[in-house]
């Protein structure tokens, strides 16, 4: 059974929706296949977001139509993108100078954070832009030391535009640097290997997905351009 049509991205999970709650949730609507949370393949913890299938296509459409609150959160619904067709949005977003465009994106990239910033502090100070649906702080695979960077991803463009106004935010008594995440097929230079730690658990996500990451952000799966020597691909706002 092809599972085109029928998978969806729900965002903006709460931390406290296990995945038997998510399935008996969207069951109102319709035969859930399967359904996933996302999390943390060093912490376990739930990464806000995950993936319903469907048995039938038509409840998928009606779902993404329709609002979601679940254990007090409202969560979104969106159609998985097939990889192939991701692909070539990603492609036709380069801008008309002819150097990668990072395009509307909901990730953001944040460098120079002290090694004493929780995911709590971070999530904390940039809750005031918009509504956040993931949070994550990255740690080095072997040591696991804070690497001094991470990402945060909104529910809409529109808080990334509100980030992106300041490049330059101060957090924890020390400046950080606020930048657009960019997709690694947009990333100028060779694509490298993904750092281990920022996969998300890439086995798990792999054999769930069978080919598919989402429209927009949580292309995260792996890859963001981040090169073996721990720096990120990013493009500055504006």
């Amino acid at each position: 059974m092809s599972e085109s049509g029928s998978k969806l991205f729900i965002g903006g999970i709460s931390w406290g929706t296990d995945e038997d709650r998510l399935k008996e949730y969207f069951s109102s609507f319709g035969e859930v296949v399967e359904a996933v949370i996302m999390k943390d393949r060093t912490t376990g913890r739930a990464r806000g977001f995950g993936f319903v299938v469907f048995a039938d296509p038509a409840v998928a459409e009606r779902v993404i139509k329709e609002k979601h609150n679940i254990d007090g959160r409202m969560v979104e619904a969106k159609k998985a993108v097939p990889r192939d067709d991701q692909n070539i949005m990603s492609r036709s977003t380069s801008s008309i100078h002819g150097s990668p465009s990072p395009g509307p994106t909901r990730k953001i990239f944040v460098g120079g954070l002290t090694s004493t910033v929780t995911e709590s502090d971070f999530k904390k100070y940039f809750d005031q832009f918009g509504n956040i649906i993931d949070v994550v702080v990255m740690y080095d695979h072997n040591t696991q030391r804070p690497r001094g960077f991470g990402f945060i991803t909104y529910d809409s463009e529109e808080a990334v535009d509100k980030v992106l106004l300041k490049k330059f935010h101060e957090l924890n008594g020390k400046m950080v640097e606020v930048k657009r995440a960019v997709p690694r097929e947009l990333s100028p230079g060779p694509s490298r290997s993904p750092l281990g730690g920022y996969n998300y658990g890439l086995n798990r996500v792999n054999n769930f997905l069978n080919g598919y990451t989402l429209g927009y952000a949580p292309s995260s799966v792996g890859g963001y351009g981040l090169g073996m020597d721990g720096k990120f691909s990013a493009v500055a706002g504006g």
